[in-house]
């Protein structure tokens, strides 16, 4: 797949350019700056972005302003957020900005290279790809509870692994539970919610914007 890196830490920079073309992707540009990461998209329209959240000029969220941005001008482009930090605001804009293709990992997920790679993957195939850590803080955030206290506690688990993207197979795996258990666990999930109308991966995205309640 076609590459842009968008990190302001040099040495990351180069580690991640170095891993993804031993993977055999194309790095079509490696910037430091979220105007930079901007032009490149324009440039290149890669088929995804991975970009940090604080970045120059500010040092602050322009690396997620940056995303937010390319989510809404190029939305064929799929993007994931790498970050040290739990972005609370900004990674609910970003998770109800599409029903797919995006994704938001701690900076400590990159270490293990297969999951990070894995995580890339699905997001560039227009999944979705959350990390548990990123799910956790912002689902205890929400004041919206009704909806949660409707679910059983093996649905809550079961919602937990959707919003890490996880296909229904994978889910079942995990919780060591047959496919069609997952299934109507899921269904379940999505009738509590009133999203039984929704269809595809929106529903389930849509499942995570519920609780966050924007």
């Amino acid at each position: 797949m076609r590459v842009i890196l968008a990190e302001d830490s040099t040495l990351l920079r180069e580690g991640l350019v170095r891993l993804l073309a031993e993977e055999g992707h194309d790095v079509v540009a490696a910037v430091g700056t979220a105007p930079e990461l901007l032009k490149a998209t324009d440039e290149h329209r890669p088929d995804v972005v991975v970009t940090d959240v604080r970045m120059p000029p500010d040092h602050k969220d322009d690396g997620m302003r940056a995303a937010l941005e390319i989510r809404e001008r190029w939305p064929e482009v799929s993007v994931l957020v790498l970050s040290q930090y739990v972005e609370n605001r900004y990674a609910t804009e970003l998770i109800t900005s599409t029903g797919g293709k995006v994704g938001y990992l701690l900076k400590d997920r990159v270490a293990q290279v297969d999951e990070f790679l894995e995580a890339l993957e699905r997001v560039a195939a227009g999944g979705a790809a959350f990390d548990p850590e990123v799910v956790r803080r912002l689902l205890t955030r929400t004041t919206h509870v009704d909806p949660l206290e409707t679910l059983t506690a093996r649905e809550k688990d079961v919602l937990e692994l959707m919003t890490q993207g996880l296909t229904n197979a994978r889910i079942s795996t995990q919780l060591h539970i047959s496919q069609s258990a997952a299934e109507k666990h899921i269904n379940a999930i999505f009738d509590k919610l009133g999203l039984s109308g929704s269809t595809g991966v929106s529903r389930r995205v849509m499942a995570v914007v519920r609780y966050l309640g924007s």
